[in-house]
């Protein structure tokens, strides 16, 4: 007679859900498609472009997740566009930085939120649904100043 724990029954079911939890992720994701609730997605990429995320920077392609603490840049000839789930669409002209601080978009918790920074380059920025909800929570920093976001749509422009 085989006699098994309680513990070691747990610990073996644990240890199943775990790989089959990792067996569920697509070969092709990265740590940072599975790590973090993902707040926006790429849209569109042209040119050189890249997405540095926890430390590691990788090279942007359309459908990658984005993060908050997600750092966007394009060179010389690139450009990108990001859409967040409040509908916030976001598009990058050549040379452009751009950091994603803080982001929170839960209606019905009332938590909303969306907190960036522009350090260099152009963004075309239409407001999503957290501007028309609570428009003194949308807060855009540029090295100079900061937007707070009233409208539906704006452009910025920063220099080197």
């Amino acid at each position: 007679m085989i006699m098994v724990s309680k513990m070691d029954a747990v610990s073996k079911f644990a240890r199943t859900v775990l790989v089959l939890g990792l067996l569920a992720v697509p070969a092709w994701a990265t740590a940072e498609d599975v790590v973090g609730e993902p707040v926006g997605y790429i849209m569109k990429v042209q040119g050189e472009a890249s997405v540095t995320s926890r430390g590691q920077t990788i090279e942007a392609r359309v459908g990658q997740a984005i993060i908050p603490g997600a750092t966007l840049r394009t060179g010389p000839g690139g450009a990108m566009g990001v859409t967040l789930s409040d509908n916030t669409v976001m598009s990058f002209g050549p040379n452009s930085e751009f950091i994603l601080d803080d982001y929170a978009f839960e209606p019905a918790r009332e938590e909303l939120r969306l907190s960036a920074r522009i350090t260099q380059g152009t963004l075309n920025f239409i407001s999503g649904v957290i501007a028309k909800l609570k428009p003194e929570a949308v807060e855009l920093k540029t090295p100079t100043g900061t937007i707070g976001v009233r409208g539906t749509h704006f452009l910025v422009k920063v220099g080197e």
